[in-house]
């Protein structure tokens, strides 16, 4: 064998050598990656076909098990995860996480508490519980109680009043209710009779009509309250109403008027 053939060999030999070392390296390198673990990344707040996509990339694989409402945020949100963010965690893992529903949870009026009569500030409290909005569209007259509850709608229809009474009405989570509270003010009422009373009595019956004793013309009268009524004005008509809190004025007399009992 001549030096040229040696030379040869060794050259042979070297590049041999060179090309086992690089598959070891190579070979070892993906060995050692093979099964490495990774750290799992934050998905919280993120969007879930989004998440899905940044998984994939990543060997990871998500998974939906839970979904809840929450009144103002986007369906498909994801709000939990597990494992959590940060793990080390091997590929292919799975990651189960929780997300936002995409349709609100709905209420009936058999999940609500009792409304039509019913003082408005302590069912509205019940309501923001329940996640159910409030909104006080008007007052009516009613002979009862001031800011109880007379109407309610929902979506532009009456659900509940003295007549209504929608019990298959699904209300939405986050939904408005619109209502119509009573008040002691803006009724009518008749004319009444106050001839023959004395003004202490038509005190009390005003009072119990919702009207109020105006001017009293009692001239030379000692005790006004046991006087007696001999004419008002407004006139008695069983007819014509007039606004309760109006006043009617009186003119009296000592004496019991002609014709009384």
């Amino acid at each position: 064998m001549t030096r040229k053939d040696l030379i040869k060999q060794l050259v042979y030999m070297l590049i041999f050598v060179l090309a086992i070392l690089g598959l070891t390296v190579l070979w070892l390198r993906f060995y050692t990656n093979h099964g490495q673990k990774l750290e799992l990344p934050d998905y919280v707040d993120t969007y879930i076909l989004d998440a899905k996509k940044n998984a994939e990339k990543n060997s990871f694989e998500i998974l939906v098990n839970d979904s809840v409402h929450i009144v103002g945020r986007r369906g498909g949100m994801i709000i939990n995860q597990n494992p959590k963010a940060g793990s080390r965690v091997k590929e292919n893992r799975k990651i189960y996480v929780s997300i936002t529903k995409f349709n609100p949870d709905k209420l009936t009026l058999n999940d609500l508490p009792v409304l039509y009569g019913a003082d408005f500030e302590q069912k509205r409290k019940e309501l923001r519980y329940q996640e159910i909005n409030t909104v006080i569209d008007g007052y009516k007259y009613d002979p009862g109680e001031p800011n109880h509850i007379l109407e309610v709608k929902y979506n532009g229809e009456v659900i509940v009043s003295n007549n209504v009474d929608r019990r298959d009405v699904e209300i939405e989570k986050g939904g408005t209710l619109h209502f119509t509270l009573s008040e002691q003010s803006g009724g009518t009422t008749k004319i009444p009779d106050l001839v023959c009373m004395t003004i202490a009595e038509a005190r009390f019956y005003l009072t119990a009509s919702k009207l109020k004793l105006g001017e009293i013309n009692a001239s030379g009268i000692d005790n006004i309250e046991q006087a007696f009524i001999v004419r008002q004005s407004p006139a008695y008509d069983p007819v014509t109403i007039i606004d309760m809190g109006s006043p009617i004025n009186v003119e009296v007399s000592e004496n019991i008027p002609p014709g009384c009992n």
